[in-house]
């Protein structure tokens, strides 16, 4: 990207995926002659729609929320500068879904009850570093099934959908 202005370098980055002010500031503050300079452009693209944290809030849910807890993802909103009340509604929702999306996580992974204490752990730490709480490893651990009847996170349909198998 040698040679571009500061918005267009912003837009590049922003064509890839979304980003948070405060990541799209860290990526191009080396390009930046002055703070103000860089302040101006990440306002400018603010009101013209093209940087929002809602919708980089939302974008970072939607692509982690089959892999993490809501802990986790809540954590990564703060480091990336999100405001709470953002977050607040995204929590609501995560929180929710929690037992599911930890179940679903489980069930790739392991998909049977631990055999002894050593494989209780291992499926504990691996849950617990993904960011799902104690409590609802051990709801999965006691064998409890998720609730059919409530919505999956997703409104498009199961949480991972199969790959194809190849072309058609």
């Amino acid at each position: 990207m040698a040679g571009l202005s500061l918005k267009a370098r912003a837009i590049a980055l922003l064509s890839r995926r979304e980003h948070s002010r405060l990541e799209l500031r860290r990526k191009l503050q080396a390009h930046a002659e002055a703070a103000e300079e860089l302040d101006a452009v990440l306002d400018e693209l603010e009101r013209g729609g093209w940087l929002s944290n809602q919708r980089f809030a939302s974008s970072l849910v939607h692509r982690v929320a089959e892999r993490q807890g809501s802990a986790k993802i809540v954590q990564t909103l703060r480091e990336h500068g999100v405001a709470s009340e953002d977050i607040a509604p995204l929590q609501q929702t995560l929180e929710h879904t929690e037992f599911q999306r930890a179940h679903a996580l489980w069930q790739r992974k392991f998909n049977t009850q631990p055999e002894d204490d050593r494989a209780r752990a291992k499926q504990i730490r691996f849950l617990m570093s993904r960011g799902f709480s104690y409590d609802i490893i051990r709801r999965i651990h006691r064998g409890e099934q998720p609730d059919p009847t409530e919505g999956a996170f997703f409104d498009h349909g199961p949480m991972r959908k199969p790959r194809p198998s190849g072309r058609g």
